[in-house]
């Protein structure tokens, strides 16, 4: 049982506000943050500590159930299938967004780079009958040379495409907790602004499974690190090694490096929206982390609209946001390219779209990171 973060995560992100002319102008309250609101303790008050209390008698039997999973699967009596390649598992410990579609990214390109050809495993929510996820269009664009497979049985999808195509290594994305599939690297990100999920496991806080998961950890890096303090950044890594003193610590940010425009996905300089007004949308696991994105890029946010992670838009939908921006007469309307390769269809065309590229970059441990991988992985046609 993989932790259903969706079920927190999807949830209706919007508050909308009709006006006379029934418009839909602006989203406020998203769900999701009054939830973070709630168990991070920022909700104060007698009602909000009895929701606490009630939520921490649920955590009790979830915590069990995955305490019992994890110990079936430690001492294999639950299959664990092997395959003959190296395996990365890139995945959370808490729910929401960490940064894992840019820090897959950067794996790719990494191995690319090294004369190795990876291929990529999804589960894939939001995704249709007949065509992948956000994420799934987002990295066939920037990566057209990466097999990329999506189910939810990861080891299926694996054995499905290393019968059609020629890899060294297997990424599988989100896999921290999908624990079928041995694996040779276990990379988990921390989000540096709540690392450790408020200290409790889901629902009472936003861990997918105790701390003490990390112990299976390879590598640890903390993301969105420059906004925190150092101090505090020392204060997680030494939390972290107290329980798993073995792994591999890194710290990065995430880095806007251009402007992707809905018309010809060409790339347009990021200094260019600096002092711009915006109203910004974003369908991702955590959307108020694009909104401090954008204004450290210099642009005025005039409101942010959250639409659940893995969004499929609508017509009404850029509607409502074309409507929104229009009334707050915001001179750009901005995404991330998750939400852009989603919206390239004709009827958008012309709109003032614009798309933020983020990119993942190392301030600490990127040589140990490197390092870790060298060795293990050998190119096309030296095996």
């Amino acid at each position: 049982m993989v932790l259903p973060h969706h079920l927190i995560l999807d949830l209706p992100h919007r508050m909308r506000l009709l006006t006379p002319n029934f418009s839909l102008l602006t989203v406020q309250m998203p769900i999701q943050e009054q939830f973070y609101d709630l168990v991070s303790g920022r909700k104060t008050g007698v009602a909000a500590g009895m929701f606490r209390s009630g939520l921490r008698l649920l955590e009790v039997p979830y915590c069990s159930v995955v305490a019992a999973r994890n110990f079936l699967y430690d001492h294999r009596l639950l299959p664990i299938h092997r395959f003959s390649l190296p395996v990365i598992s890139v995945g959370n410990l808490t729910l929401g967004g960490t940064g894992k579609s840019p820090m897959v990214a950067w794996l790719c390109r990494f191995f690319l780079e090294q004369n190795l050809r990876p291929g990529l495993i999804s589960r894939g929510y939001g995704k249709s009958s007949n065509e992948g996820n956000d994420e799934f269009m987002e990295m066939s664009h920037r990566f057209p040379a990466v097999p990329h497979l999506q189910h939810r049985n990861r080891a299926r999808a694996m054995r499905q495409l290393l019968h059609t195509e020629q890899v060294d290594l297997m990424i599988l994305d989100d896999a921290f907790q999908h624990r079928q599939v041995a694996r040779s690297i276990d990379l988990v990100l921390l989000d540096a602004t709540a690392p450790f999920g408020f200290n409790h496991v889901f629902p009472r806080g936003t861990l997918r499974e105790p701390l003490t998961g990390l112990r299976r950890a390879t590598m640890v890096l903390l993301t969105r690190s420059d906004l925190v303090e150092s101090t505090k950044r020392q204060q997680i890594r030494q939390q972290v090694l107290a329980i798993n003193p073995n792994i591999v610590w890194g710290e990065t940010v995430h880095v806007p490096t251009s402007l992707v425009s809905l018309q010809s996905f060409s790339d347009e300089k990021i200094e260019s929206i600096a002092g711009q007004s915006a109203l910004a949308f974003c369908g991702i696991g955590n959307p108020r982390a694009f909104q401090k994105t954008l204004e450290q890029c210099g642009v005025r946010v005039a409101t942010l609209i959250p639409f659940p992670d893995h969004h499929r838009y609508t017509l009404r939908d850029t509607d409502e946001v074309v409507r929104a921006a229009k009334a707050l007469g915001t001179e750009v309307i901005l995404c991330t390219m998750k939400d852009l390769v989603k919206l390239n269809r004709p009827e958008f065309s012309g709109l003032p779209f614009r798309a933020v590229s983020i990119e993942i970059r190392f301030i600490l441990g990127e040589s140990a990171v490197c390092e870790a991988f060298a060795g293990n992985f050998t190119p096309i046609g030296t095996k």
